[in-house]
């Protein structure tokens, strides 16, 4: 099939596209998200990245943190989460774990120890159940500092949390006094 460099390469460019700028290859984004498939392929094709049905079924089935989700019908495709444009996922509220985990660069812990977790130009915070998930995350932004985070109090403040289909946990901010570096 494809190389995993080639299959990387690809899915990086889905996920500019189908989270942060679908103008890129003159697609649309409907509001939750979701694109037509058959549009995508012609318009990817058009923009020099040309790919089959096969690839892109097997790059939403294999790809290891499960960011991208076909239809029902496999017609209509989306990202996951983090998205930095306005779309509505459906996610209804869930009663999170009593800790969740997030991991950013060394270089962040003070501003984030005084402001808390923002969700910057995304819709929301990401959290994860794991310190290995938060630590991997982390890792990309230089030395990974991973805090842990008081998920169940927060819900219990008032606080909504959202699961995503691939496992990750979503809110809208998490401030300071819910955090512990770890």
């Amino acid at each position: 099939m494809l190389s995993e460099k080639e299959t990387t390469r690809i899915s990086k460019f889905l996920s500019l596209v189908l989270r942060h700028k679908p103008e890129t290859i003159g697609i649309a984004l409907d509001d939750n998200g979701w694109t037509d498939v058959a549009i995508l392929l012609n318009k990817m094709s058009e923009s020099g990245t040309p790919i089959s049905m096969d690839v892109l079924r097997h790059i939403v089935d294999t790809n290891p943190k499960k960011r991208f989700a076909f239809s029902d019908t496999c017609d209509r495709i989306r990202a996951n989460q983090g998205h930095s444009v306005d779309i509505e996922l459906g996610y209804q509220t869930q009663l999170p774990p009593e800790i969740l985990f997030h991991g950013t660069g060394a270089n962040s812990v003070e501003a984030i120890l005084s402001s808390g977790l923002q969700k910057m130009q995304r819709h929301h915070v990401h959290l994860s159940t794991d310190i290995d998930t938060a630590k991997n995350v982390g890792q990309r932004h230089g030395k990974p500092a991973i805090f842990k985070v008081l998920a169940e109090q927060m819900y219990k403040d008032g606080f909504a949390f959202y699961m995503s289909d691939n496992g990750v946990w979503l809110t809208g901010e998490v401030p300071a006094k819910y955090l512990e570096l770890t």
